[in-house]
């Protein structure tokens, strides 16, 4: 399955998803759906995911001898109707061409049709975990929860914006730059080690680099699954042993890779990383996926930052 390599520069490497989950907040815990009257919008979608719970919570109590799922009782746990909340949870994930229709009754007999989804593959997707459903939009409750909704979004934008403006300007970011685009020679770094695996779903052949205070890996990821776009969810660089978090510059040459297409990762490393209390010491880079699995971890030998 891999080709282990010749020298002692990687200590330990694995490219095998495993179950190690990241450590990262799910893209969307809760958001707000405002129901609309016009006949000609969409059926409102609900992201849900196997063996996962979501909620949908309603402004007024819904009727539970009304509320169910057409056709596809059979593939999702018995709903939970309680009070004014939805209780739903699939046995296992949907197919990307599957959609499943819930209808949902209200106290006040109104009908409120949803199109349950798998998390759209294209880029980072999201889970529904909670959905505050509104009726009426002018409500304190509906524009409460829209201006919460507003507000957390624009935060995480200006921070989205104040991080890619920082990494522009850093040194370690331009070099990752390079490296994605195959521009090695352009770059202070020399080809230390090359090894390769993987599984089912994605092949990985990673490079290790060794520059002059500084380190690199780069892997190039082939995405094996006929449906799922591959994606990296995060990635960890920590201290041996302490696991204390480091800064790690990365870079791809794009957000999410096509089934049967290819993409590279670039990571550099600068050499104050490799430092724990006074002492270099090796570090330990993980890469998460689409899914939250850690499809890859490398342990890195103070020795690649040089001199």
């Amino acid at each position: 399955m891999r080709n282990l390599p010749s020298s002692r520069a990687i200590l330990l490497f694995a490219l095998v998803a495993s179950a190690a989950l990241a450590r990262e907040p799910d893209e969307v815990a809760v958001r707000t759906l405002l129901l609309s009257e016009h006949p000609s919008d969409s059926t409102h979608r609900v992201y849900v995911k196997g063996q996962v719970v979501t909620v949908l919570r309603f402004e007024q109590p819904c009727d539970p001898a009304n509320t169910k799922l057409l056709g596809w009782e059979g593939r999702f746990e018995p709903l939970g109707v309680v009070g004014n909340k939805v209780i739903l949870e699939p046995l296992r994930d949907l197919d990307q061409d599957e959609s499943a229709v819930l209808l949902v009754t209200l106290a006040d007999k109104t009908a409120v049709p949803f199109l349950l989804r798998p998390p759209k593959r294209e880029g980072r997707g999201w889970t529904d975990q909670q959905v505050n459903v509104f009726k009426d939009r002018e409500s304190y409750g509906s524009m409460r929860w829209a201006l919460n909704d507003a507000l957390k979004e624009n935060a995480a934008l200006r921070e989205e914006v104040e991080h890619f403006q920082k990494e522009e300007t850093t040194e370690d970011h331009a070099l990752a730059a390079l490296l994605a685009k195959g521009a090695v020679d352009q770059t202070p770094f020399t080809l230390k080690e090359a090894f390769s695996g993987g599984d089912a779903d994605a092949k990985l052949v990673g490079k290790v680099f060794r520059g002059k205070g500084k380190a690199a890996l780069v892997f190039e990821v082939k995405n094996l699954n006929a449906k799922q776009f591959w994606s990296m969810k995060a990635v960890r660089l920590v201290v041996l042993p302490s696991g204390h978090d480091r800064a790690v510059a990365v870079r791809s040459t794009s957000t999410s890779i096509a089934p049967g297409a290819s993409g590279v990762l670039a990571f550099v490393v600068d050499k104050s990383a490799f430092v724990e209390e006074g002492k270099l010491t090796n570090l330990f880079l993980e890469i998460y996926r689409h899914d939250g699995l850690r499809q890859a971890w490398v342990e890195l030998d103070h020795r690649l930052a040089g001199k």
